[in-house]
């Protein structure tokens, strides 16, 4: 696996289109590094730049960007809605895949001590890479921003992590750690009033508001035994927020930081929002997302607002996008466009999804050429993901057929299903021919000494395996796909019989298919062993594909 991690470091300027690009230029000179996103807000006068690499490279592009921003930003002169207190506010590092969370908090540390000692500039540890965790909070660090900098920096308590324990009237301090994955979301309101934002905000967060009497804005405050104030929570978990005007479109914004997404996803904070500010006599008018974020969290919440709506939420993972986006607004201000905004969109390499991505003339044209791949094995995917969308599209029907509303949910779980085989399927459709292209690679490698000899040898033989694995797995997923044929031909709406029919015969294909380009590169597979196994197992698919075809079928015949 692949050992990346994510750095989205936080600039004080974003209005300056030049200096921007002077910073965000510094990190495409680290090569390895892929710059994803850079987003700057007006208002806030703040760029939140996202990058990923492996682990040494991205800190050292780190570094380089903390580097220019300093030499470029002069905090003296800077205005801006958000908190901060430096020219590199902050820059946390996040673990993606094969970097465990102690890791990228080792990274971290590393790129805050460079920071320190080679720029000479005050670095405070955070999240996970601060072991004192009386001054783990961003939040805490950041009290006073840059303006309380000065004096604040010479207290025992609040000596930098890094570097010198003196102001740095330009460049202010910066702080670095390693954190979870985090969303960044402005939900915008039909108010100029940030009093107001400021009280929602309050009802929301995690940290909620200190305990009044009387008047909960003026009052006295209530404290305890101890002397110390009392606060009610407000009504989410994880999460951080506070309410701002926004000049540049003339509302006023609760300002939210998501900081566990599994304990308080995207649409469950907006919700949330929208009842507290009703509750208040305000209206939720859109929202904004800030930075990137992750394909599950807009999936997650299209199939929110659907099931609210009591409608399927089997249907692709565009029209799950699709209804995210306007259910909460996420074009109001800007354009929000999910190629540029989505991370796994922006990771995907499009070679890699050569074929599934044509039109359906351009895949048969390509197809019909001379070349050998594509051929019967990303054909049988490719079937085999026709098959699991007839399922999914009885299973919508039914969902939405006159007089089955009470039916709704079980045939959207079934529709589920059917996408993710499909969506299985259809990615199996360009690995298989990635996998035959990997044997002809192979098959190229020199042959002129023993150790080359010996090389090409293992490296057609891990070809061949991986050649063997991918039509399995459009097998297994063709296979199950059935399960969901069978119950649409049984139970889904009757007027769309024939479609499960066809599902059926498609599915079959696919397994059937799938299993010759199985039986084809066994052959020439030298470990007996695994291929007993494998053509073991996938002759008893096959003979299960066939059975499950003759049962669908006489279910349509039935009913025809």
């Amino acid at each position: 696996m692949d050992r990346i991690i994510e750095c989205v470091p936080n600039f004080s300027e974003g209005r300056d289109a030049h200096i921007i690009h002077e910073i965000t230029q510094e990190i495409t000179t680290v090569e390895g590094v892929k710059l994803l996103n850079v987003d700057p807000g007006k208002a806030t006068n703040r760029t939140v730049v996202t990058f990923v690499g492996e682990p040494e490279k991205v800190i050292e592009a780190a570094f380089r960007a903390i580097k220019k921003a300093g030499v470029l930003i002069d905090m003296r002169l800077h205005k801006g809605e958000h908190p901060r207190m430096g020219a590199t506010d902050v820059c946390p590092l996040i673990p993606i895949s094969g970097v465990t969370m102690e890791e990228c908090a080792g990274y971290a540390q590393q790129l805050a001590q460079r920071v320190g000692e080679e720029l000479n500039l005050p670095v405070y540890l955070y999240e996970h890479a601060q072991p004192n965790k009386k001054r783990s909070n961003l939040s805490i660090i950041r009290a006073g921003e840059y303006e309380g900098f000065a004096e604040k920096i010479v207290l025992p308590e609040w000596k930098p992590d890094c570097g010198p324990a003196v102001f740095d009237a330009q460049r202010g301090a910066t702080v670095i750690g390693a954190r979870d994955f985090l969303i960044a979301y402005n939900v915008n309101l039909n108010t100029t009033s940030t009093r107001r934002a400021n009280s929602i905000a309050f009802d929301v967060r995690e940290a909620g508001r200190v305990l009044r009497t009387g008047d909960p804005i003026n009052g006295p405050i209530v404290k305890d035994e101890y002397g110390k104030a009392v606060n009610v929570p407000g009504s989410l978990k994880s999460v951080k927020a506070i309410g701002w005007y926004i000049e540049e479109y003339g509302i006023a914004q609760i300002s939210m930081n998501l900081t566990n997404i599994s304990v308080t996803p995207l649409h469950i904070a907006f919700d949330e929002v929208c009842n507290k500010a009703a509750a208040r006599g305000i209206r939720v008018t859109g929202s904004e997302l800030v930075g990137l974020v992750p394909l599950q969290s807009l999936l997650e919440a299209g199939k929110y607002f659907l099931r609210k709506q009591q409608r399927s939420a089997g249907v692709s993972d565009k029209e799950l996008i699709r209804l995210a986006i306007k259910t909460m607004g996420l074009d109001e201000l800007t354009p929000f466009k999910p190629e540029e905004r989505i991370i796994e969109y922006l990771l995907n390499n499009p070679a890699d999804a050569k074929l599934i991505n044509r039109s359906l003339a351009d895949f048969a044209d390509e197809t019909a050429s001379e070349s050998p791949a594509p051929g019967g094995g990303s054909i049988s995917a490719y079937v085999g993901a026709l098959g699991a969308s007839l399922a999914g599209m009885v299973a919508n029907l039914s969902a939405h057929k006159k007089g089955w509303d009470d039916q709704w949910e079980i045939f959207s779980q079934w529709a589920e299903k059917a996408q993710a085989a499909k969506q299985t399927l259809a990615r199996l459709v360009d690995l298989d021919t990635l996998a035959f292209n990997e044997i002809m690679a192979a098959f190229g490698l020199p042959k002129n000494s023993d150790a080359e000899k010996s090389a090409r040898s293992q490296a057609i033989q891990a070809a061949t395996k991986y050649a063997i694995e991918i039509p399995f797995q459009v097998m297994e997923a063709a296979l199950g796909s059935m399960e969901v044929i069978k119950e649409m031909a049984a139970i889904g709406n009757p007027n769309s019989i024939s479609d499960a029919g066809v599902a059926a015969l498609c599915a079959t294909t696919a397994v059937r298919g799938a299993f010759l380009n199985v039986r084809i590169n066994a052959a020439g597979y030298q470990d007996k062993s695994f291929t007993d196994t494998i053509l073991t197992r996938a002759t008893a698919m096959e003979q299960q594909a066939i059975a499950m075809e003759k049962e669908i079928l006489r279910i349509v015949e039935e009913k025809l």
